[in-house]
């Protein structure tokens, strides 16, 4: 089990509101991949995952016209 902070983005699609919804947790996971199934769940899912140079792992999810970035950053206790 790894800890990270998972930054969970809900984009607002509002024309007139560039405001985002933003929960910040810090997680023990042992699996990012399984745990980003709790946030694609519906009908209509698209989920794209990018590995930044940083070592963040962002997922762009789009879930029945709900758009949403969660960022997980490894946090390293020393």
């Amino acid at each position: 089990m790894k800890n990270y902070e998972r930054i969970r983005e809900i984009l607002n699609s509002c024309d007139n509101s560039r405001m985002r919804d933003v929960d910040i947790q810090e997680i023990e996971i042992g699996d990012i991949d399984a745990d980003i199934k709790q946030f694609c769940n519906g009908k209509n899912v698209r989920c794209e995952k990018f590995d930044k140079k940083d070592g963040a792992v962002v997922f762009d999810i789009s879930v029945d016209g709900l758009n949403q970035r969660v960022t997980y950053m490894e946090i390293s206790h020393e």
